[in-house]
């Protein structure tokens, strides 16, 4: 069946204007062994954007995929960063290259806290789902998930030298966890309300957490001694005394350190050497406390060392650098990030701001974008600032300072724009000097839509003052240059009975369409200005409308979240279909199509064809309400703002879109989503009980399985075949052509069924192979186990083998010990396996001493380098010594 119609798929281009989301926290980072403190890392929607604070650069984009970020986490060696989504993923980005290799799917919700452990071996993360996960990064694999928190995960740290693990929640709950035993062996009740962040001091001898109060509290850890089993069963310490419980250590409150702020803790951060702890709360106050050791208590009290004012601070970051000197990082609420430095060793510390990144985005909400004649320039206005970007580089060409901007425009010529605002002011700007032309008082209320007339010669606004005024373009002498300026004249004004929400010309210039607060659109005669049609029909105001390049459609958006689709020969309804799960917000036809877009506050963006009345595609990628957006006169373009702080640019492609493939689509979108969200699969023998597999089922996983099963299946085949040649050879009674083999062989390059098998399992995420195995039904199992016995004995992946093996022994444990049949396979599989493993371990033993022994031998040749250079260092500045002397002799 042919196509129709063509349609064309539009996607996402680029984002800019945010220079990082609050959602998430901030971290520094250090990019190819540069400078310290030099770079940070923000979230940025679902990217994460890397800025050099010195230069307001941005030098870095970790692309991420769909989900907002909400947690950044470097590594302790700083070349990795791990970064943590709304869906409850974690992906290890490198932060030499950008590039993701390794990713980890665990929670059900956002990830709400990560952290490494000191090596960066592991990751433990915490989530809304209340459950902490601890993560093998070299094995890229989950260990395992610690449950019995009743709310969100606040914070969660390793101790250095202890297998152990403390974690808070917003339960009010503070708890120590044994990872060796995978249990919690202490809660801490203490605290009457939620606890928010926590950090460990004095080298782990101290904890410090931050409530809902003005209050952090201070507890002493002691670690107890070590608990071990006598004879009788019996918990013993290793002095011999008996013991009930087998506790580790012991917490008591020391004290309490009041905070200036009386609202509940933000975040709360340390240095890396844990000498300066920083804390801040809802309100403008950034609190810096130092920590002193046990001699400098006996000299003098702990004091605060600053309590630096700012905007409203959403996440802190502090880096300790030499000579004593502390930066701290701050992301704040109105899209700013603010770095400031201080000497931890002065009397009296002063912060002194370093840098500022505001270049790159708005303070406040954009509310109105526009596009330049042509389509190389873009405005976006918001509650305090315009600007106008270069849409090919994304770049600020000029920031000027408003009032609060509701609507704007582009002049003809492209050289001045126009700005609507809520004071209900008009505001003339000039692009070249990026000065105030004029500001003229148009309404006495919110001017809430502005539109060009068709002949370009004026515009017309319309108010919640009730009032639609028409003004034309005058150029009039400067009074201080003498030069001519641009200026508007009111012509003509027409008074309604309602606010005015939103005004469009038709593009013949004959009618006037006006959308008014009593749920209706009102088209007048544009020349004289009489009633010529009421569309009514929505249960709400109509908050968006726009008309068709040929005069003969008027779409309307309505905050009742439908849209409506009118004639405008008799104004009848053509159709009304229901568009978004919120307020529709903008409305505008694709120029010369019958195809036109919608946004609304559900963060998502539609494309809809008129004639057909048809749902074309979903654009998403803003995660916050969608306010504006606005098409280029080509129609290649589109840009949106957003509640996010974000602009987004999406362009046209020549890929066609077909509908029926696009609703499978999201069918199949929205299936991934429920399995994302179902019950983590239950493994037998295990208990549900605070520890529990770290994986989850998802759609990855059960493709993985079945690739796995096809493999098998294509495995079997492969043998029946051979079975049936080795059959009719027999029979034949000589050797007869092979059969073909499977194509899918062939593709990978003639290797042997068998080892297509290893390979589909070895291509299967370390992260997801246990799920992927745990989906895989049991008759599969026993052909797998065989395969597994003849790579063992031939040393292919045998770490791999017997990772697998180990845990399809343990979930099938009861079938397979009752099967007679897998009895042989199982015996030689322990003969094979330990053998094997014992013969690979004597390898890298022999290998490791190799290495070490090689390490010696360098170091012992460094040194004896290192002392014949410094005796040679030596003669020569005796040589030197002598000359000169002999020099102030022949002198004197």
């Amino acid at each position: 069946m042919g196509l129709t119609k063509q349609y064309l798929r539009y996607v996402s281009s680029a984002v800019f204007g945010v220079i990082g989301s609050q959602k998430a926290n901030i971290a520094y980072v250090t990019l190819r062994g540069g400078e310290r403190g030099r770079y940070v890392a923000v979230a940025a929607c679902e990217h994460v954007f890397i800025w050099d604070v010195r230069k307001g650069e941005k030098v870095l984009i970790l692309q991420g995929q769909k989900h907002e970020v909400t947690f950044l986490c470097p590594s302790p060696d700083g070349i990795h960063i791990a970064v943590g989504y709304e869906d409850g993923a974690v992906r290890i980005f490198s932060l030499m290259n950008g590039e993701s290799n390794v990713s980890f799917n665990g929670h059900k919700s956002a990830v709400s806290v990560i952290h490494y452990d000191r090596l960066g071996a592991r990751l433990v993360t915490g989530s809304k789902d209340t459950e902490v996960i601890v993560w093998d990064i070299i094995n890229e694999c989950g260990l395992y998930r610690l449950r019995g928190h009743k709310d969100i995960i606040t914070q969660a740290l390793f101790l250095k030298d202890k297998n152990l693990l403390v974690t808070s929640s917003k339960d009010s709950f503070v708890k120590w966890w044994d990872l060796d035993t995978q249990h919690c062996f202490k809660t801490m009740v203490g605290h009457r309300s939620e606890v928010w962040s926590m950090v460990l001091l004095n080298q782990e001898y101290r904890l410090l957490t931050g409530s809902a109060d003005s209050e952090l509290r201070a507890w002493d850890i002691s670690y107890l001694q070590e608990v071990r089993k006598n004879t009788a069963g019996h918990f013993v310490l290793n002095t011999g005394q008996p013991f009930l419980l087998p506790r580790i250590l012991s917490c008591k409150k020391a004290g309490t350190i009041l905070r200036e702020a009386r609202d509940r803790v933000v975040s709360m951060t340390t240095d890396h050497k844990a000498r300066v702890i920083a804390c801040h709360g809802n309100d403008s106050i950034l609190e810096l406390f130092t920590v002193l050791s046990e001699e400098e208590v006996q000299r003098k009290m702990t004091k605060k060392l600053k309590k630096a004012k700012k905007k409203a601070a959403k996440w802190v970051e502090c880096l300790s650098c030499v000579g004593g000197e502390l930066k701290v990082a701050l992301l704040l609420q109105n899209n700013t990030v603010e770095t400031y430095s201080l000497k931890t060793s002065d009397k009296t510390p002063t912060a002194n701001k370093t840098a500022r990144l505001t270049l790159g985005g708005h303070r406040t909400d954009v509310r109105t974008l526009a596009f330049s004649s042509d389509n190389l320039a873009v405005l976006s206005a918001s509650g305090d600032t315009v600007k106008v970007w270069n849409r090919s580089t994304l770049q600020v060409i000029r920031t000027m300072a408003c009032d609060y901007a509701l609507c704007s425009l582009f002049v003809p010529g492209d050289r001045q724009i126009i700005l609507g605002t809520k004071s209900g002011k008009l505001q003339i700007f000039e692009l070249a000097s990026g000065s105030l032309l004029e500001t003229v008082d148009a309404h006495d209320g919110a001017l809430w839509s502005l539109c060009l007339a068709p002949d370009q010669r004026g515009i017309v606004t319309g108010s919640a003052d009730k009032t639609v005024k028409f003004w034309e373009f005058e150029l009039i002498k400067d009074q201080g240059t003498a030069q001519k300026r641009l200026t508007v004249k009111h012509t003509r004004t027409l008074q309604l009975e309602e606010d005015v929400l939103c005004v469009k010309f038709s593009p013949d210039h004959r009618l006037l369409a006006v959308s008014l607060l009593d749920c209706t659109v009102k088209i007048f005669y544009t020349d004289t200005l009489k009633f010529f049609l009421s569309l009514y029909g929505h249960k709400l105001p109509v908050l968006c409308l726009d008309i068709s390049h040929d005069n003969t459609i008027i779409a309307t958006g309505s905050a009742d979240r439908n849209l409506k689709i009118w004639g405008l020969d008799f104004g009848d309804c053509h159709r009304s279909m229901f568009a978004h799960d919120d307020s529709v917000m903008f409305l505008q036809f694709v120029p010369k199509t019958h195809l036109f877009f919608t946004a609304g506050k559900d963060k998502k963006i539609k494309q809809w064809d008129a004639d057909k009345f048809e749902h074309i595609q979903t654009l998403e990628g803003h995660h916050r309400e969608v306010w504006c957006l606005a098409i280029s006169p080509n129609g290649d373009h589109l840009v949106s703002a957003s509640h996010d702080k974000s602009l987004r640019l999406w362009e046209r492609t020549r890929e066609p879109i077909i509908l029926e493939e696009e609703r499978e689509m999201e069918r199949e979108a929205e299936f991934e989503e429920s399995m994302a969200k179902g019950d983590v699969p239950v493994v037998p023998g295990e208990t549900q009980g605070e520890a529990a597999p770290a994986s989850k089922k998802t759609v990855e996983t059960v493709k993985a399985a079945e690739r796995i099963m096809e493999a098998l299946e294509l495995y079997k085949e492969e043998n029946r075949k051979l079975e049936v040649h080795k059959y009719a050879c027999e029979n034949a009674g000589k050797e007869l052509p092979p059969p073909k083999p499977n194509p899918i062989l062939v593709a990978f390059g003639n290797v042997s069924p068998s080892r297509y098998v290893l390979d589909v399992i070895k291509k299967v995420r370390s992260s997801e192979l246990e799920v992927s195995l745990l989906v895989l039904p049991f008759p599969y199992v026993p052909e797998l186990l065989k395969l597994f016995n003849s790579y063992i004995q031939q040393g292919l992946e045998v770490e791999l083998v017997c990772r697998c093996l180990f845990f399809l022994l343990k979930i099938h444990f009861g079938q397979i010990s009752s099967n007679q049949m897998l009895l042989s396979v199982i015996d030689e599989l322990r003969t094979n396996t330990v053998s094997k493993v014992r013969e690979i371990r004597d390898v890298m033993g022999f290998n490791n001493a190799g290495l070490q022994f090689l390490q010696r031998e360098i170091e012992s040749k460094e040194d004896v380098m290192f002392f014949a250079d410094a005796t040679g260092q030596l003669k020569d500045k005796k040589k030197k010594r002598r000359k000169r002397e002999r020099a102030i002799l022949t002198i004197a």
